[in-house]
């Protein structure tokens, strides 16, 4: 796609497409969500459909090797859009490099009460408190199956990660038995697992970040992951661990040591945040709401996080959060990400941008560090 396309596709969905969407269903943010996943599943059945798709949205990307995985380009789907698995086969007619379905967890679940996501327009942010609404996991490995999606297969056409978290119910003194169930029931369809320990959306899921408990976490699920392979000539399915953006430097250090000794094969950095720096005076308001917030008010300690992580280990870092522009996805890279996702900034600029960050990406192969990025 070249340069003008790419603007007039950005133009198309600021100027026209989103603000048709921000208005629909009564402005609701979790309604327009639920709509637009609906026809983007419609779109998935249709495989003639996703095909042509691609063919406009393709940008020449440079492949990325991460955990044994190919991946074609370095933008890939976060999770929290396609909870449900619901869509997997249409993103790729977005551009993506691959996509992170979930967070699934073992049971199924409501999530928390609604209105539970709140768009932060000023500030070009989101705040939401989903709680981990899904199908669960068995329903989840269902509706792949039903797709013909398998670890490896392409069926999807690009990589599926999967993200787990703790059921609600479960206590916390079980959690690890509650994640091994979901990654015994997922790992047959994922070309990964992502670990969620950082929503703060779970009562208490993110003491599961506390160096005893996420030892004793990863350490059960890496190995559980090596028995599940055994006999498989693709060996493990890989393991990687989710972190918050709110830990300081002594946490995140603990977490990479934990990761690096227990043989998980990367970091994704990072969930949301429950700091409200950043919210613009018309967002102030949602100060007071419970949840993380995403988007622009994340970017700069998300950065920062990949950063010391990058820095900090061997371990391979995906950076999400904040990326709202491809000058942001080249701070990422320039941090050390060496796969970046999107979830608000889709939102807020669309397919445009997933087009703009892979020809930024392309276009400095091999070259230094990618420069006058924020």
């Amino acid at each position: 796609m070249s340069r003008l396309r790419r603007a007039v596709l950005r133009t198309g969905y600021t100027r026209v497409l989103r603000p048709a969407l921000f208005a629909s269903h009564g402005g609701d943010p979790e309604d327009v969500h639920d709509a637009t996943m609906a026809r983007l599943s419609r779109l998935a059945a249709h495989p003639r459909w996703v095909a042509a798709a691609a063919r406009l949205t393709a940008v020449p990307a440079r492949p990325v090797e991460l955990a044994g995985i190919r991946f074609p380009g370095p933008v890939g789907l976060a999770a929290g859009m396609d909870k449900g698995a619901r869509a997997v086969a249409a993103w790729r007619a977005l551009g993506f490099s691959h996509v992170e379905v979930g967070t699934v967890t073992s049971l199924a679940q409501p999530g928390n009460p609604r209105p539970r996501m709140f768009r932060a327009p000023a500030s070009a942010g989101l705040v939401n408190r989903m709680g981990f609404n899904n199908d669960g996991a068995a329903e989840v490995a269902a509706r792949l199956a039903a797709a013909g999606i398998r670890r490896g297969n392409g069926a999807a056409g690009l990589p599926v990660g999967i993200s787990i978290g703790k059921s609600k119910v479960t206590p916390l003194e079980e959690a690890v038995g509650d994640y091994v169930t979901s990654l015994r029931t997922l790992a047959p369809h994922a070309d990964y697992v992502a670990v969620n320990v950082s929503s703060p959306n779970t009562p208490g899921l993110r003491s599961l970040q506390d160096g005893g408990q996420l030892r004793e976490l990863l350490d059960t699920l890496v190995g559980e992951s090596r028995s599940l392979a055994d006999g498989d000539d693709a060996g493990p399915v890989p393991v990687l661990v989710k972190v918050a953006p709110d830990l300081g430097d002594g946490a995140l250090d603990e977490v990479l040591q934990v990761a690096t000794d227990t043989g998980v094969r990367g970091v994704i950095a990072t969930n949301t945040t429950v700091e409200r720096d950043g919210l613009a005076g018309p967002d102030r308001w949602l100060a007071a709401e419970a949840g993380g917030l995403s988007g622009t008010p994340l970017r700069d300690r998300a950065l920062q996080v990949v950063r010391r992580l990058a820095e900090g280990s061997g371990l391979p870092v995906i950076g999400v959060g904040g990326i709202m522009t491809a000058d942001d996805a080249g701070a990422m890279f320039d941090a050390g990400a060496r796969l970046v996702q999107l979830y608000t900034g889709f939102i807020y600029s669309g397919p445009s941008l997933v087009a703009d960050i892979t020809a930024l990406h392309s276009r400095h192969a091999g070259a230094p560090p990618i420069r006058g990025a924020r």
